[in-house]
């Protein structure tokens, strides 16, 4: 058994991290200050604390293994209208917890970074040593964590693995997705299906994909679990390895509303709208390297069976009301 420290454990990609730590048969702290993480996501036998990642050097200390790191701030939007909120959550809390790290004698980490580091790729899938030009400050903060991480592994011998996901999807048993304001194709069309909202807003159209639409890689939320406790095994003092998780296909706008129409036998009325500004026509990753060095492959690829775990989550928060949302 070992002890690990998961950073934003409370949240979504956090919590279900969490509960595979848990199963696995270690002990697990999570430090979430809940402005974004929901109590009720922390599984039990799981200790909280609640705290900002700013926080970190007072509950460090060498019993723990490694830190897992999921705590930021994480919409595109609203890092473009206030910056400064994401190079201090993320930026900031990130370099006071490495040193936090380094103090404690804490020499593992898997950092939860993002596809948001390539900003509008021209070409595809990509891989780690395609182009980074992220687009808007959150994919920015990432990037320049990533690149904290790296010279703290070159000067004190850090091993590190930032993990950069694609579009995370699907829901873990009660784990699941539940941001406000929420962002994210799959649960809002769940959201249509399940009558909370009227319509799905298809932005643009006229791309140059099979059906028009924007193509994305899925994955499931507990393959991209399993990659992280493979990163532990992996983490290398002095190496900053980089490995992009998604499927290596893609799913458009529209194979995703069929495909909830068909699991949740609701209709979903869908509206074009206008392009949004910085939107790829298509965005899918390699996974090469994370199934050369993490021996990972994703095993729930099936997008039926991605919305089908999520749609189960959604009616059970929907069943239960304002107390359970």
């Amino acid at each position: 058994m070992k002890k690990y420290l998961v950073t934003g454990g409370a949240g979504y990609v956090g919590s279900v991290v969490a509960a595979h730590l848990l199963e696995a048969g270690h002990e697990v702290t999570v430090l979430d200050d809940l402005s974004t993480g929901h109590r009720e996501g922390v599984p039990a036998g799981a200790t909280l604390i609640d705290g900002r990642i700013q926080d970190a050097a007072r509950h460090l200390d060498g019993s723990f293994d490694a830190v897992l790191h999921f705590a930021a701030s994480s919409q595109v939007g609203e890092s473009v209208v206030n910056p400064s909120k994401y190079w201090e959550n993320n930026v900031g809390g990130t370099l006071e917890l490495l040193a936090a790290m380094r103090a404690a004698g804490v020499r593992t980490l898997v950092f939860s970074s993002t596809a948001a580091t390539y900003g509008e790729p021209a070409d595809g899938p990509l891989t780690e040593t395609s182009v980074t030009a992220p687009t808007n400050p959150y994919g920015a903060s990432k990037l320049a964590v990533d690149h904290m991480i790296a010279g703290e592994c070159a000067a004190h011998g850090l091993a590190a693995v930032s993990l950069r996901y694609f579009n995370v999807a699907g829901a873990y048993g009660p784990y699941g997705e539940r941001h406000d304001p929420e962002s994210h194709l799959i649960p809002l069309v769940l959201q249509v299906a399940l009558g909370q909202r009227g319509s799905i807003s298809v932005f643009g159209d006229d791309y140059p994909t099979p059906d028009g639409t924007c193509v994305r890689d899925y994955i499931h939320v507990a393959d991209l679990a399993e990659a992280h406790l493979a990163a532990l095994e992996t983490a290398t003092p002095g190496e900053h390895l980089v490995c992009n998780l998604g499927n290596g296909s893609g799913f458009s706008v529209r194979e995703v509303i069929e495909t909830v129409r068909k699991v949740t036998g609701h209709p979903v009325p869908e509206v074009v709208a206008p392009r949004r500004p910085g939107d790829p026509a298509v965005l899918v990753a390699s996974a090469a390297t994370a199934r050369d060095r993490l021996g990972w492959t994703p095993t729930r690829s099936d997008l039926a069976g991605i919305v089908s775990d999520a749609w189960e989550f959604a009616r059970r928060r929907a069943a239960d009301g304002p107390a359970g949302a």
